[in-house]
């Protein structure tokens, strides 16, 4: 296809079109509207003063006979721009006036006629005038015309119309060219567009529309549509790490499964072995089902599918529970778990995955906590908090122990990322990933803080989603199952 033609197939070509059509017709209606009742405005008018005329010199004729009005109509026919006048007599003979040829008839016609006539002045190869004339029947058979000229109503008819005429081709003209800009502009932007589509089918997803700055719809589009690409490519790149990762991080607990299997079935001899070879498998079988669950729920969360389980809940109560469920754990390591939700915190979304990610967070605490209490040999709490801010519900988590230093915790939230300092103590580096997936799908976010010494987690969410009431409830996390330790945080 030729690019005139792209460029008359397009949208905006075709609006543009539309709206001449109809700006047209309308500008030709009010044309036409306003000559019309220019012309009969002026008519009016000239019937008003021929019917004063005829009523004037029908008194003189009955006051002063027909010598007095011959003598009017004389006088008054010698001005300058002088209406139509013409007095005959019975016989049709004309008396006095200015008109100088008739169409046979007109004088036969009582009441107001358009006509053609000639001055007296004027030849009889002079042009024919229009006029509006009434002829009035006088007593004795005399005939009295008296008339106003048409050329001056003619001439301002053919003016508004010529006017109109060339407005209009003016208007679609212009329209044309307006048309082919606009047209032409959008079409620019539109392949501009489809060409970064094709660079990205292409396999380049670093490709992006460009912003024309104007802030009109187009520029709109690009930016949500930038954002989108933004967001698929964080995907893409996140799948590749991901993968990338499994087939690393989980090479390794796969190997050693099989390499304890195949010791134990070469040198184990007795019952007891075979036992503690079957638990000891067990327990890698049971860290790698945490490892791909907490993969299938950021997976779940950042789809968007939990959406469909949003319900209003206590956030404060969830906090509470999540704070039962660990203080055992706590204790075990010598640590206190402390709860500070003394008032209800409404809040709108889904409590499985909430309280799962407070319970990472939770886990994250104790586990980095516990060790250096120990190193320190001084007693260390974990503090869980619910409380709002604003139109925001925060559920944190603080702790005492080495925190994340404030270079690595963009990194720290990533799947599978591991800092240094965090090798040595078990875990999968999937609990914060997974409390951030959890927070963008609520529309908030993960925020990690200097506790002083320590990390401080905040789930950060807005109290109110723009969702529809959901028709079937989610269930409150299952204790056994919500809580999944997962590695996420890393010593100073």
């Amino acid at each position: 296809m030729s690019a005139l033609g792209k460029l008359f197939r397009t949208t905006a070509f075709k609006l543009t079109l539309a709206y001449l059509v109809v700006f047209a017709l309308f500008a030709a209606f009010l044309l036409g509207y306003f000559a019309l009742n220019t012309r009969r405005l002026f008519t009016e008018q000239a019937t008003q003063a021929v019917d004063i005329e005829i009523a004037g010199l029908s008194d003189q004729f009955n006051s002063a006979g027909i010598r007095r009005l011959t003598q009017v109509v004389d006088a008054r026919s010698r001005r300058p721009g002088s209406n139509l006048y013409l007095v005959t007599t019975p016989n049709g003979d004309g008396l006095a006036g200015n008109v100088g040829s008739l169409p046979t008839g007109v004088l036969e016609k009582p009441g107001l006629t358009e006509t053609i006539y000639r001055r007296i002045e004027e030849g009889e190869t002079a042009e024919l005038h229009r006029a509006l004339v009434r002829v009035a029947q006088l007593p004795s058979g005399f005939k009295l015309l008296v008339g106003r000229d048409l050329d001056e109503r003619d001439r301002l008819y053919d003016v508004v119309l010529d006017a109109g005429k060339w407005s209009t081709a003016a208007v679609i003209v212009l329209g044309l060219i307006g048309g082919f800009f606009v047209a032409r502009r959008v079409l620019r932007r539109v392949d501009a567009m489809t060409e970064t589509t094709r660079t990205i089918m292409g396999g380049d997803l670093s490709g992006r529309i460009p912003v024309a700055g104007s802030g009109d719809e187009l520029d709109r589009l690009a930016h949500n549509l930038n954002e989108m690409l933004d967001r698929i490519e964080a995907l893409m790149r996140g799948l590749k790490e991901v993968s990338d990762n499994i087939a690393h991080d989980l090479k390794t607990p796969l190997t050693r499964l099989r390499n304890r299997a195949e010791e134990a079935l070469r040198i184990s001899g007795s019952e007891a072995e075979y036992r503690a070879a079957l638990e000891t498998t067990i327990e890698e079988s049971d860290s790698l089902i945490k490892t791909f669950n907490a993969l299938l729920m950021i997976a779940r969360a950042e789809s968007g599918h939990a959406r469909g389980n949003m319900i209003d809940f206590d956030a404060a109560e969830a906090a509470r529970d999540i704070g039962e469920l660990y203080e055992p754990l706590a204790d075990e390591q010598g640590l206190s778990l402390d709860v500070e939700a003394p008032a209800a915190v409404p809040l709108h979304g889904n409590r499985e995955l909430i309280s799962q990610a407070l319970a990472n967070l939770v886990d994250n605490a104790i586990k980095y906590a516990a060790p250096a209490a120990k190193a320190n040999g001084e007693p260390s709490a974990v503090t869980v908090t619910a409380g709002t801010e604003g139109d925001n519900v925060l559920l944190s988590v603080a702790d005492r122990g080495p925190g994340i230093p404030e270079a690595d915790r963009a990194r720290a939230v990533e799947r599978f990322v591991r800092l240094e300092k965090s090798r040595s103590i078990p875990g999968s580096g999937l609990g914060l990933s997974l409390a951030a997936a959890v927070a963008r799908l609520h529309g908030g976010e993960l925020r990690l803080e200097d506790n002083a010494p320590g990390l401080r987690a905040v789930l950060v969410l807005p109290r109110l989603l723009p969702l529809p009431q959901p028709a079937i409830s989610s269930a409150p996390a299952e204790p056994a199952e919500a809580a999944m330790p997962q590695s996420g945080t890393a010593p100073a």
